[in-house]
């Protein structure tokens, strides 16, 4: 047999025992398959099924009807299994009888009082039940919103004791998946229910019919004895001794239930006031609930009851009620006070706060409590901002220190900050006591600003949009009031929002740019005492947080005027950043020339030029991100007045230079400190004039300085112009020429230096060396060769050629050559001084200057060929073809036995060939 065939079991019963009528909840297995399929309830043995209402295969629910035996199973009985059986019983509990003159600490339902006179119950209706599942059939539940359902029936209900029932509504909202067999079972159930109604009230009638017969006999005797007693005198008819008895009675009556109708009265009284009690409870109770409520933070709860109350009490004429309603007035005005406090309490979330607001809204709270909240937020930003200077009052950190090198390592260790983000840093503390108190206080104060501004904003975007008000304050229309308000303060916020913007720009300035603020707000916002210029890379890491802090405020959709204040500040930040970074720049420079170490290459540079390039080269790209433009930003050289400093402190950092290549050539030797030159060992050191070991000559500083400036002239000046275009400075042409012209000028100097030290030994040699011996061009012998005080020129002016070779080979040409015009100038002057030759005069004189002439001749000019011409021409000719041989003689016996001093030039023509 399957399961389904099985005889019911019933297994427990709730409660199990009670008067009639009482209504209890059978469980068991197989207790049917449906309604239609249970066909018996008996409870002690009295029928029950009429009240029965069949739950589940499981559950059943019914009234116990009146049984004669006190206690007895329960039995059910289905189509599909038969009757069952009961593992439990039910005690039946008869009613006490309670006599009209019995006192009785509970009020006796006058509806189901016990008949002494006829000692039976009087007849009552049925129960008039309401079921929860009135079709009798599992209930699914669909998923349709309830909001289109009211709106596809407007005015109706899907409550079947409405009057507004809607039967489509029910069906669909609870068997809007169940088959249509299930559906004609429904139907099914409900005739039976309706039979049953119709059983009921004949019940009723028939129970009450024997009370009427007699009624009916008691009013037909009395009017038979009126009729048969109609001839009597009034004042004896039976109607007259009928009165006088019923007056009697009434008396006695009075007398006998004085008393007790007494106490019916107060009992009536009292019954009166619990249910009074019991039904208004809700208003009672509400003063102490709210109390309740409010500590434990429950306020959505005071709101609603408080709504609730209002609605049913707020316009009542009861004066208790109106006693309890003031009471609960005085409670929600303290929650106003106190959900105001908090609102208005600073820090709190914007959670917080629009939750505030809303419970504010929702207890109708005077005045714009949203307004209020903003302008708290707004005063608490900027006592925040302000609060930031307590740093002016904190241990000094280290500034004196060199802290220019430090940031940069420093700033790659940084943590980036993002937009909406809340700033937050890997910085170790100990950063914060290396960096000066400027950075730690606009690091702190932008900090805030991001992390406070973001909810201020958001806060006064949803006081816009009308997003702090609860359903509510819709419905009464407090939304659109609020909408109007917000349009109207839309200046003042705006304002609030730029005298934020205006605190954080000139707290900034005041820490950074003083000399930017006027006097008056020096006073405020300053007060940072200077020690020093605050170095550009610190000015650079506080330029990237401000633009970061920026670049967060613009994420919020803040109008871009309002922030026009933030773009000026970067620009003035930028400007002074570049400003101190080439003044620091200038300041390293100078130092460079103790950098100095005079140890020269294979071309005859030192170091200096190179690291000049460096320095520069490294503080350009130190200013890369502050040269950048952002989003929004204009370019730093939008201002003539920017342009023009620039320009003149790049000029003044190359003129620096200039000054120092100057004064490392040109200060005593007493004040440069010795130092090594180093030689390249594939060049041929001749004379060993310069050895590793020697010190350096003012003459051989004046060469190296001289060689420094041709190679910065080529190379190093144009590479820094490059830079500078590369990086965007405007004038580099203008800084270029001034440079190279200065630099120009400073070679010249040198130059003119180095050959008033080298040729005007060698020139004023020549004339005590002519007429040294008395020596006349009148009266002298036959030349026999080159006299000594030439070759002792020309080793002299090999010595130098030397020098320059062993510094620089490519100064040789330039040097020798105006060595050589101011010997031959010399020499043409001497000639042209002599009054008259003799013969042999001019012959000699002849011999010396074309023994000079042809030494020097890769260095001859057309200065120093013009004087040599002009020396010739001062001369007489020589007449016959004997002096010509002989010269040319002496010449040969000259440059054969110079030939090994000689090779220099011969060496540097070959050189010179070459290249």
């Amino acid at each position: 047999m399957s399961r389904a065939r099985q005889p019911p079991l019933v297994t427990g019963i709730s409660p199990n025992e009670g008067i009639s009528w009482t209504k209890v909840t059978i469980r068991g297995e197989n207790l049917g398959t449906g309604p239609t399929d249970l066909i018996g309830l008996t409870i002690c043995g009295h029928n029950c099924l009429l009240t029965a209402e069949w739950m589940s295969a499981s559950k059943i629910v019914c009234r116990v009807g009146q049984a004669k035996n006190d206690k007895g199973d329960i039995i059910v009985t289905t189509k599909s299994g038969g009757k069952g059986t009961s593992t439990v019983s039910f005690k039946l509990l008869k009613p006490e009888k309670i006599g009209i003159l019995d006192q009785s600490a509970v009020w006796v339902d006058e509806m189901n009082y016990y008949d002494m006179r006829t000692d039976r119950n009087k007849g009552i209706p049925p129960l008039s039940l309401r079921p929860a599942n009135p079709l009798g059939i599992e209930i699914d539940k669909g998923r349709f919103p309830q909001k289109d359902l009211e709106a596809l029936f407007p005015g109706m209900s899907a409550d079947f004791t409405s009057e507004n029932f809607s039967a489509a509504w029910y069906l669909i909202e609870n068997h809007s998946t169940t088959s249509f067999d299930q559906l004609k079972m429904a139907v099914v159930n409900l005739k039976k229910q309706a039979n049953k109604k119709n059983e009921g009230s004949l019940a009723y009638v028939k129970g009450g019919l024997s009370t009427f017969f007699e009624a009916q006999d008691a009013l037909s005797a009395i009017h038979q004895k009126l009729e048969a007693d109609g001839t009597e005198k009034v004042e004896g008819s039976m109607t007259q001794k009928l009165e006088n008895v019923l007056n009697r009675a009434s008396n006695t009556a009075d007398t006998l239930f004085q008393e007790v109708l007494g106490r019916k009265d107060k009992a009536d009284s009292t019954r009166n006031a619990l249910n009074v009690l019991q039904r208004f409870k809700f208003l009672f109770n509400l003063p102490l609930n709210i109390e309740r409520n409010i500590q434990k933070g429950d306020y959505d709860v005071v709101i609603n009851d408080y709504e609730k109350a209002k609605s049913l009490f707020g316009k009542t004429e009861v004066q208790v009620f109106k006693k309890y309603y003031a009471e609960v007035e005085t409670r929600i005005e303290a929650l106003r006070e106190l959900l105001l406090d908090k609102l208005l309490e600073t820090p709190s979330t914007l959670h917080d706060q629009k939750r505030y607001i809303r419970y504010l809204s929702d207890l109708h709270a005077p005045g714009d409590p949203a307004w209020q909240c903003i302008g708290a937020q707004h005063q608490w930003i900027l006592q925040l901002m302000h609060n930031c200077n307590s740093l002016l009052h904190s241990p000094m950190l280290d500034l004196d220190s060199d802290v220019r090198p430090s940031p940069i390592g420093h700033l790659s260790q940084t943590a980036s900050l993002k937009r909406g983000s809340s700033f937050q840093s890997g910085r170790d503390d100990a950063w914060r006591y290396k960096a000066p108190q400027q950075v730690v206080f606009v690091e702190k104060l932008t900090k805030l600003v991001v992390s406070q501004l973001p909810n201020f904003w958001k806060l006064w975007i949803s006081y816009v949009n009308g997003s702090l008000f609860s359903e509510t304050a819709e419905k009464s229309g407090q939304m659109e009031r609020s909408k109007k308000n917000a349009r109207q303060r839309q200046n003042d916020f705006k304002k609030m929002i730029q005298e934020v913007m205006h605190s954080l720009v000139k707290l900034i300035r005041g820490a950074l740019l003083p000399y930017s603020l006027r006097e008056g707000e020096s006073r405020q916002y300053g007060g940072w005492e200077m020690k020093s210029e605050l170095p550009g890379q610190w000015l650079t890491h506080v330029i990237q947080t401000v633009r970061l802090s920026s670049e967060s405020l613009t994420a919020l959709e803040i109008p871009n005027d309002m922030l026009q204040i933030i773009q000026d500040l970067i620009l003035d930040l930028r400007v002074r950043c570049i400003i101190v970074t080439l003044q620091h720049t200038a300041e390293d420079i100078k130092r460079l020339a103790e950098k100095e170490d005079w140890v020269v290459d294979n071309e005859g540079l030192t170091s200096l030029p190179s690291q000049f390039e460096q320095c520069i080269i490294h503080s350009l790209q130190s200013l890369k991100t502050v040269l950048e433009c952002k989003p929004g930003e204009a370019s730093v050289f939008q201002q003539q007045k920017t342009q023009e400093d620039v320009c003149q402190l790049s000029i003044g950092i190359m003129q620096v230079f200039i000054d120092c290549l100057e004064q490392l050539s040109t200060k005593p030797d007493g004040d440069i400190d010795t130092a090594h030159l180093s030689v390249d060992v594939s060049s041929p050191d001749l004379f060993g004039s310069i050895h590793e070991d020697s010190s350096l000559s003012s003459e051989q500083r004046l060469l190296i300085a001289l060689s420094n400036c041709r190679y910065l002239e080529r190379h190093t000046f144009l590479n820094i112009a490059e830079h500078f275009e590369k990086h965007g400075f405007q004038g580099v042409e203008k800084i270029t020429q001034v440079s190279m012209e200065s630099l120009k000028k400073l070679d010249q100097r040198l130059f003119e230096m180095y050959i008033e030290f080298k040729a005007d030994p060698i020139v004023g040699s020549l004339e005590p060396g002519i007429y040294a011996g008395y020596f006349d061009w009148k009266d002298c012998l036959a030349p026999a060769g080159v006299r000594n005080y030439l070759k002792e020129a020309l080793v002299n002016i090999i010595a130098v050629h030397a020098e320059v070779f062993t510094i620089s080979k490519d100064l040789v040409p330039r040097v020798m050559s105006r060595v050589v015009e101011a010997v031959s100038e010399e020499l043409s002057r001497l000639m042209q001084c002599v009054s008259s030759f003799s013969r042999n005069g001019a012959l000699q004189a002849r011999l010396e200057i074309c023994a000079l002439r042809d030494t020097v001749a890769i260095y001859l000019t057309p200065e120093s060929n013009s004087s040599f011409k002009q020396a010739l021409e001062a001369l007489p000719q020589l007449s016959s073809g004997t002096d010509k041989k002989l010269l040319e003689e002496l010449l040969n016996k000259f440059k054969s036995s110079m030939h090994l001093q000689l090779t220099c030039f011969q060496a540097s023509s070959s050189a010179m060939m070459k290249t």
